[in-house]
């Protein structure tokens, strides 16, 4: 309780907090900015007829989705220096390797949305006269946002814990944090304190994806 008497070290602690968060949420719109979109042209590309293309990406998303994002922060920003000699900067690093991880894993839930549209929709988007373009981005990508609304919730919620790990950079964030402060304090009150924010930060996630749900109602 030592920290609640001592209002000038809880005031920095919490300001030290909403820097931590900022970190936090600038590292989960970004990734989600870039990943996105990637995953669906990866998603694209694993389904292709093409062996050329289709395998590469294949070994891209067993990587990716078969090693840990804590190896792959590790990789990403070390690798470079340690063979090039190039250093990257650590917010690009980690930026990139979240965007790298989850792209594979957004490809999959794309991958298995497009997969469960019935074929025959194809075929009468066909008769109708539409392009493979226009059947896709009309016809078929609505029903797949839908169907991936689940599965794409559950990335966020994780993606929100995972920002943790950029730690591992020396990128100061929320548990980086409460850790420092912790020992400073000789208190898990700053442990708590990052609990509750991730709790706060994933309970809007939840209620986002609450309210998106209800507008993909027309779809049943």
């Amino acid at each position: 309780m030592r920290l609640f008497q001592n209002p000038e070290k809880l005031f920095l602690m919490m300001s030290e907090f909403w820097g931590g968060t900022v970190t936090a949420l600038e590292v989960f719109f970004l990734t989600l900015l870039f990943a996105l979109p990637l995953g669906l042209f990866i998603a694209l590309g694993r389904m292709s007829k093409n062996a050329f293309i289709r395998q590469p990406l294949h070994i891209y998303i067993l990587l990716m989705r078969g090693t840990p994002l804590l190896l792959q922060l590790i990789i990403v920003f070390y690798g470079p220096a340690y063979l090039f000699g190039i250093n990257l900067n650590r917010f690009f690093a980690a930026i990139l390797s979240y965007v790298l991880n989850y792209a594979a894993y957004f490809a999959e839930i794309y991958r298995g949305g497009i997969l469960s549209i019935p074929s025959g929709q194809y075929e009468a988007a066909q008769v109708l006269g539409f392009s493979r373009k226009m059947t896709f981005v009309r016809i078929i990508l609505p029903q797949v946002i839908k169907r991936i609304t689940l599965p794409m919730s559950n990335e966020f919620t994780t993606l929100v814990k995972d920002t943790a790990l950029i730690s591992t950079l020396a990128i100061v964030e929320i548990f980086r944090i409460a850790k420092s402060a912790s020992s400073q304090s000789v208190s898990i009150i700053p442990l708590f304190v990052a609990g509750a924010i991730y709790l706060i930060l994933n309970a809007g996630v939840t209620q986002f994806f609450l309210w998106f749900e209800k507008q993909q109602d027309y779809y049943r």
